[in-house]
């Protein structure tokens, strides 16, 4: 694959000699791929995502991402009074340049973001008011406008309703399909990552990552070795079309 957006070899990270967080991680991601990761609480899901963005550096193996990144983190919190508008303008700040003041291009690019998620009218409000699925929205509002190659999103709908969800599963879809990002995203839901991820990253476990085609590597195996609980593929037929689902078996 010529010039891949993401590639890692043998990735593996400890915060203390022999105590690893998870080892042997490998996957080459091309630009414009939509790759969804998935693993057990703990099994290192977060400590990858900061590797990619350099927050933490590898203790073994080989990674390079190529391109300017932009984060949505799983919760976020300001010290300071901010209103959303305000919020999202920080995601220009790449484009504003050191001590310059927001341009009203930026503005405009910051209000149109709002407005794709319904958040338009919550400009001027304060940040700190907004409910924590409102936040999660309009943090993916500001990764929009920062203008990068990748876009990496920590459980982008952790906080989300069914309705909102599928906002933000579409305006991933829309970032990659229209304008060639590359956006990689952990999850609890596999789900998500069958209806919108071209790839998955499966962390099994400490020394083991698998990663391939949504559709071939979300199978019902490594989906219960990943959560030990099964999990069934139903398709059902709806408008005209064939699609599939996943449901969990609660009981044995």
């Amino acid at each position: 694959m010529p010039d891949p957006a993401i590639d890692f070899a043998g990735l593996g990270h400890a915060f203390r000699p022999g105590r690893w967080v998870f080892r042997r991680c490998s996957a080459t991601i091309g630009r414009g791929r939509i790759v969804a990761l998935l693993g057990a609480n703990g099994s290192g899901k977060t400590t990858l995502l900061r590797l990619l963005l350099g927050v933490l550096r590898p203790t073994e193996g080989r990674l390079a991402v190529r391109g300017r990144t932009a984060f949505v983190p799983q919760s976020f919190q300001l010290g300071f009074d901010y209103s959303v508008l305000d919020v999202v303008l920080m995601g220009r700040a790449g484009q504003i340049g050191l001590l310059a003041q927001p341009a009203s291009r930026d503005a405009v690019a910051s209000v149109q973001a709002l407005d794709r998620f319904g958040l338009a009218g919550l400009a001027r409000c304060p940040f700190h008011e907004l409910s924590g699925g409102q936040r999660q929205l309009v943090m993916f509002a500001r990764a929009m406008v920062a203008d990068a190659d990748i876009l990496i999103l920590d459980e982008p709908a952790s906080a989300l309703d069914l309705s909102n969800q599928a906002v933000i599963l579409e305006q991933i879809r829309l970032l990659s399909r229209q304008h060639g990002l590359t956006v990689l995203f952990s999850t609890h839901h596999p789900q998500h990552a069958l209806e919108i991820a071209d790839e998955a990253v499966l962390m099994l476990d400490r020394d083991r990552c698998v990663h391939g085609p949504a559709a071939e590597v979300l199978s019902e195996a490594n989906l219960l070795a990943l959560y030990g609980i099964p999990l069934r593929h139903l398709p059902f037929e709806h408008g005209g079309e064939m699609l599939a689902t996943l449901a969990p078996v609660w009981r044995g």
